[in-house]
């Protein structure tokens, strides 16, 4: 008969290499946290991108069903989850909620663990809430230029004074303040790129557009000057491309007005990304 103290030490050691270890279990967990808070913050950005250009509060009344007008009840406003049961319907009236619904919270949530994977792998830890809230506006603002056409400054103006804050914060808490030395220099100097281009042509690039760029410099030059090229440089490369794909099947002509705010934040998506190395592997071949 076996002893009890010998099953236990080999189901122990079989338990051993099939289980995830309690760091391995730990990052999991705090993997499905973020997931949850990108789908929270992106079901708010809903409220923003419908709300902001129309200049309605984003607190102020309740969510209700456009069509039928009843007021969307807690259960229903679980970001995903809710979307799923109800089969893309109001309880109320049956009227079709449009899919962007959950692809936005779905993609904030997709967009808030990237950036903990970029950032946790080094000192750099204390930049999430940062690049975070840079995600969330990035979102709201792109989806919002391709409906409108308009960067509205509710969002941009006070992004501002936030990143500023979060980026010094980061920089303590990485006990290096180099960073907000560059990211003053990137974004003043992006902003005045931007500003020069709108002066040289004025149809060509919208104000909107100039105050967005001093964000996304001084938060691509925090990270180093590598990814602030890239950032940059690919904003004008991506949406160079798909306006060129837009008049080869025609879809717009050169008098076309196609939003560049969105084509900015992709730019700096990739910055942010992997802006450093593209731009060391850049140096490595011309030089």
């Amino acid at each position: 008969m076996e002893r009890p103290a010998q099953h236990g030490q080999c189901f122990g050691r079989r338990l051993s290499g099939d289980q995830l270890s309690r760091d391995q279990a730990a990052w999991l967990v705090g993997y499905l946290l973020v997931v949850v808070l990108g789908a929270v913050i992106g079901s708010f950005l809903n409220v923003v991108i419908w709300r902001v250009p129309r200049g309605e509060s984003i607190v102020a009344p309740r969510s209700a069903c456009p069509v039928c007008h009843h007021e969307i009840r807690a259960r229903d406003n679980l970001p995903l989850v809710s979307w799923l049961l109800l089969r893309g319907r109001c309880r109320d009236c049956s009227a079709p909620i449009s899919r962007r619904y959950p692809l936005v919270e779905a993609l904030t949530a997709v967009l808030f663990v990237l950036v903990l994977v970029r950032f946790s792998g080094g000192p750099t830890l204390g930049a999430l809430p940062a690049y975070w809230y840079l995600a969330a506006i990035g979102v709201a603002l792109a989806l919002i230029d391709l409906d409108t056409h308009r960067l509205p400054n509710a969002i941009v103006l006070p992004s501002y004074p936030v990143l500023a804050v979060l980026l010094a914060v980061a920089s303590w808490a990485d006990r290096d303040f180099s960073g907000l030395v560059r990211a003053t220099i990137g974004g003043a100097a992006l902003y005045a790129f931007y500003l020069l281009l709108r002066v040289l042509r004025p149809g060509g690039m919208g104000l909107g557009d100039v105050k967005l760029a001093g964000i996304l410099g001084a938060a691509l030059a925090w990270l180093g000057w590598g990814a602030f090229a890239v950032g940059a440089f690919g904003a004008f490369l991506v949406g160079g491309a798909f306006a060129l794909v837009l008049v080869a099947v025609h879809k717009a002509g050169r008098t076309t007005r196609v939003p560049f705010g969105p084509w900015m934040v992709v730019g700096a998506a990739i910055g942010i990304a992997c802006g450093e190395s593209v731009w060391a592997a850049y140096l490595t071949m011309a030089f």
